[in-house]
């Protein structure tokens, strides 16, 4: 195989696998799944959250904790993407979009970026270092009863149920559709 051609498909085989760990933490942190949140980190691992520095595990137990007491669901959703890769280092940035349903109003939708490195080691691609800048942070109302389609709004059919666990749908082999259409 041509060399530089080889060059670009193992770039792009790390941005993939660079891509998925950023994936695999929104999925993890929206589905309460603090085994797949924890294998995104490097056990060395310093992540700045806003009012926190320190390790994964103290992060990922209150924000787990935190979640459980006072949230519905709640919705990372992550977009522009650019990274860097320099050897066995990877930094990046990453736009995010979260959206947390609490049990009482108001709710939260925040925006803001991911800026993070990444470190390969043993041919593995996890964070070394992540900090999360939130740039704003809107509080949000329920929907006013007269919308035409709210939160919980079955007129379009039973909503699928949604766990914050490893029983969701999402977790599920083979997927089977539990409505008929």
């Amino acid at each position: 195989m041509d060399e530089k051609l080889e060059a670009r498909l193992c770039e792009l085989i790390d941005r993939h696998d660079i891509w998925t760990v950023v994936l695999k933490y929104a999925r993890g942190i929206d589905r309460l799944d603090r085994d797949m949140v924890r294998s995104c980190y490097w056990d060395d691992a310093i992540d700045d959250h806003h009012g926190y520095v320190g390790s994964p595990d103290f992060f990922i137990d209150v924000t787990f904790a935190g979640a459980r007491e006072s949230s519905i669901v709640q919705h990372h959703g992550v977009s522009n993407f650019t990274c860097e890769i320099d050897g066995d280092e990877a930094h990046c940035e990453t736009y995010y979009t979260f959206i947390g349903a609490n049990i009482e109003p108001p709710h939260l939708l925040s925006m803001g970026r991911y800026i993070d490195h990444l470190q390969r080691r043993d041919g593995v691609w996890k964070y070394a270092n992540r900090v999360t800048v939130i740039e704003k942070n809107f509080s949000l109302t329920e929907y006013p009863s007269d919308a035409i389609i709210c939160a919980g709004d079955t007129r379009l059919g039973p909503l699928l149920p949604a766990t914050r666990d490893r029983t969701d749908l999402s977790y599920q082999r083979p997927i089977v559709p539990r409505y008929p259409v």
